[in-house]
């Protein structure tokens, strides 16, 4: 009788101890990082993806800032001030077209254009480098608009 109750006390803690919870936002831990149960790591290059965003993109031969692109950088700042131990770099890209020197210049505005919006909005200018790829690293392939508009970005990404 005694060992009948026993067992049925044991399933009993052990049931309690494997009680259910709502997977959504859950996260568990695994030391220095925790890791959401979709796997993305928070403060990561993932989560900046996945939840902000991590480009901007400008209009053709401009590094005016569009309001689309302040918008995703406003999230981009709030996302930066809930990690203020990450750092990253802000790469301005250009579409093909134009000279190398051009488009380095013009890469370099855009990649500044980003840097000094997040900037003004309380992000730490050390935290934040700035690189011109040019036209080096397009993310679309292709001579026509679309691919165009795909690269003209400044894209942001944790160190």
């Amino acid at each position: 009788m005694k060992l009948k109750l026993l067992g049925a006390f044991g399933a009993a803690l052990m049931l309690a101890a494997c009680g259910h919870s709502d997977d959504k936002g859950a996260s568990t831990g695994n030391g220095a990082a925790q890791q959401t149960v979709s796997g993305v790591v928070p403060g990561s290059q993932a989560d900046l993806v996945a939840n902000v965003g991590d480009r901007v993109f400008f209009p053709f031969n401009s590094n005016n800032l569009t309001s689309d692109a302040r918008s995703t950088l406003n999230r981009q700042s709030e996302w930066l001030k809930r990690y203020p131990n990450v750092q990253v770099m802000v790469a301005g890209n250009c579409d093909d077209r134009g000279t190398e020197e051009y488009n380095i210049a013009l890469g370099s505005r855009r990649a500044n254009a980003a840097r000094d919006y997040l900037v003004s909005l309380g992000v730490s200018s050390d935290r934040i480098t700035t690189i011109s790829y040019g036209k080096d690293r397009p993310i679309s392939e292709g001579d026509n608009e679309e691919a165009y508009a795909q690269n003209r970005n400044a894209t942001t990404s944790v160190r």
